[in-house]
Order: C-alpha cells, then structure tokens, then sequence
C-alpha cells in the first residue's frame, strides 16, 4: 500500500473495506464534528455499515467512478478526502473531505487536496474539478479558496441536511488554472505528486 506523507508525522493512504474498524472508531470520534457540514457520518453507525460504505468506494474506485483516501495523523485516522464524484467522459470530478477535530488547523486538507487536484489534472488528464460545501462552512469555504478554487454561484436550499435545506456554494477549477507552488500551471507540485 502507498502512502504519500502530509507532514512529518501524517500521510495519506487508501481508505479500504478491511480498515472499517479502524474508520468507524474514527468516525464515532468525531461524529458531531462531521455531521454538523454533511450526512458522511451517518453512512456508517456500526462494523457493518462501516464496512459497506469503504465497499461502496472500493467498488466505485474499481470503476473508475470515484475514490476514497485517509489521512492518518500520528499512526491514527483522523479524516479524510475523496473524489466524490469521477467522470472521464466529460472529464470533470467532485472533491470532497471531511475531518475529526484532532485533524483540523495543520494544513493536512489542504495538502492532500493539493494532491488529488495534482492527481486529477496531471496524472488523469481530468478538465474540470468541483468543490461543494455550505457557505457557513468557512474551514471548507477557506481550503476552496486557498487553492485557487473558483466560487462559480450558490444553489439555494440545495442541499438537504437533518431535515433542513441549506444553501450550496460550487466553486470549480479548470486544469489550465491549476497552478501547483513551485511551478507553473499543471507543473506536479513539490510536495511529492
């Protein structure tokens, strides 16, 4: 298995069905942190439903339909990022993350994002990619930007979450924006892409 480091002491590797225990013990750590910005938490509430949505993913990567990664810290999973949605004939995907609160303020998102855009656009030849969250997300509306995501408009009471709808903000990015640090546009980045 691959592992591609974040920082010093965390990295990012596949999220697969054999590690449900693992991502379920991490998902009941942070369950309210999750289930406060989106429904990702409630997919998995025991082994066997843990266990399926790493499946849902395995089978979707299989594929070529999307794709799920874990960010451990310290030996530990504490979140993680995925490619929601994957579309090669249109060549437009969907990144998507989500965190425990031991993940958050480190730059692990936003280094592992920098790698799936990487990924996408350099490795893939994807054209488009998507961010989606709610605008009173400001952690996710911040990676969005700091990225160089584009905010493109915001669907009114779109998204549906514990009984109430909530506006979605879309941002994209194109691969002739993508603009690793240290090079120029759909250069791979320094930080091992």
């Amino acid at each position: 298995m691959f592992a591609l480091p974040l920082a010093e002491n965390a990295v990012l590797r596949p999220l697969e069905p054999w590690q449900a225990p693992e991502y379920l013990a991490h998902i009941e750590r942070g369950r309210a942190h999750i289930d406060r910005w989106i429904g990702w938490a409630a997919l998995a509430t025991d082994l066997e439903s843990a266990r399926a949505v790493l499946q849902r993913y395995a089978d979707r990567q299989a594929a070529d339909s999307a794709r799920l990664f874990g960010i451990w810290l310290d030996g530990t999973l504490v979140g993680g990022v995925m490619f929601v949605q994957w579309d090669t004939k249109t060549g437009t995907c969907e990144i998507g993350v989500w965190t425990e609160p031991a993940a958050e303020g480190r730059g692990l998102i936003g280094t592992a994002v920098r790698l799936l855009i990487d990924y996408a656009f350099t490795t893939r030849g994807m054209h488009r990619i998507e961010w989606h969250n709610r605008p009173d997300n400001v952690r996710s509306r911040a990676v969005a930007q700091r990225l160089g995501f584009t905010l493109e408009g915001v669907m009114r009471e779109s998204y549906l979450h514990r009984g109430v709808h909530h506006d979605g903000e879309v941002w994209s990015m194109l691969t002739h924006e993508w603009k690793p640090a240290g090079g120029p546009a759909g250069a791979p980045e320094a930080a091992g892409a």
